[in-house]
């Protein structure tokens, strides 16, 4: 999960026409929902997301901000999977999302288990079990995925201006987070998902190159670090590629993104800004210092985030990138 968004903009008065509320879904979810159904639907979606993760180390970041990505916007319904169409152009087609990858991965799941289980597992449950196994694959914990989501038919790229910029305060953090049902608490331990991940030089290097008519750089980022990332993003508009791993261990769940975050070396201002912030400072301190209740917490919010706005009137789809 490189970050919530890649999206940086300003807003106007109809642009802001577009943010809707998403509180927690009154569906009801069901942690063995798929017990008597599709027995054998975890250990496919498992098994599928640990072979590809072989092969491309990337794809437990990815998977995860898919997550993120999917549920943020019209809730957790796989509309973040719906392939544009001639008339309409979808949400991974939206500027934030144009980075998302690894679609493949729930496409392959998907195949197995429509062979397994026909017209039974949603798209929508198995990107949040996928997002749970990645986790926990790398090191994190383990949680039950209350299950029973359904897919929506709806997926709009202008919508996508409502997630959250990874230059965005923590007002504005809180107040996305808000929307959704979701408080600080959510908002600190949700971002540690960046542990995970890396980011193109396109959401950061406004932090570390004529941060304001002021200052050079972000005065709340590590001078050494910023150098760092400077050296990482010389020519960003010729090497799109170019950017900075999220976390010293991005390859292992652990809590070593609030100690990066505390030492000044947050990617994003959005990272920072949780240590600025008197709100929110003392999450990151606690989460910081102790691993095993960032991990307690992070599977909490992760619950709590996989319930919003859950749909009760959608489909199961055959196919994740088109509906029935």
């Amino acid at each position: 999960m490189a970050t919530f968004s890649h999206l940086n903009t300003i807003l106007s008065p109809t642009v802001l026409i577009l943010f809707i509320t998403l509180p927690l879904s009154k569906a009801v979810l069901d942690a063995h929902f798929y017990d008597q159904k599709c027995p054998v639907a975890e250990h496919i979606i498992s098994e599928t997301v640990r072979n590809a993760s072989i092969y491309d180390p990337k794809v437990p970041a990815r998977i995860l901000r898919m997550f993120f990505h999917d549920c943020f916007l019209r809730g957790c319904d796989a509309s973040v999977l719906l392939d544009s169409t001639q008339g309409s152009k979808a949400e991974k087609d939206g500027p934030p999302n144009i980075s998302l990858r690894a679609f493949y991965v729930v496409d392959d799941a998907k195949a197995k288990l429509e062979m397994a289980c026909p017209n039974t597992v949603s798209c929508a449950d198995i990107i949040a079990i996928a997002a749970r196994d990645v986790v926990t694959m790398l090191g994190g914990p383990y949680w039950n995925v209350l299950k029973g989501r359904k897919d929506g038919r709806v997926s709009k790229a202008n919508e996508t201006i409502n997630l959250p910029a990874p230059s965005f305060n923590v007002t504005q953090l809180s107040q996305s987070f808000a929307r959704r049902g979701l408080g600080l608490k959510d908002l600190v331990a949700l971002s540690g998902g960046h542990t995970l991940g890396f980011s193109h030089c396109s959401s950061f290097e406004a932090r570390v190159r004529n941060f304001s008519a002021l200052h050079e750089v972000d005065p709340n980022i590590n001078i050494e670090f910023a150098e760092k990332l400077r050296k990482k993003c010389l020519d960003p508009k010729r090497d799109h590629n170019a950017g900075e791993f999220l976390d010293s261990t991005s390859s292992t769940f652990d809590n070593d993104y609030y100690q990066r975050v505390m030492a000044g070396k947050g990617v994003f201002g959005s990272d920072q800004a949780l240590y600025g912030d008197f709100r929110t400072r003392w999450i990151v301190e606690s989460f910081a210092k102790d691993e095993k209740l960032f991990f307690r917490e992070f599977a909490a919010s992760m619950v709590k985030l996989g319930n919003v706005g859950v749909i009760e009137d959608g489909e199961v789809r055959v196919k994740c990138r088109v509906v029935n």
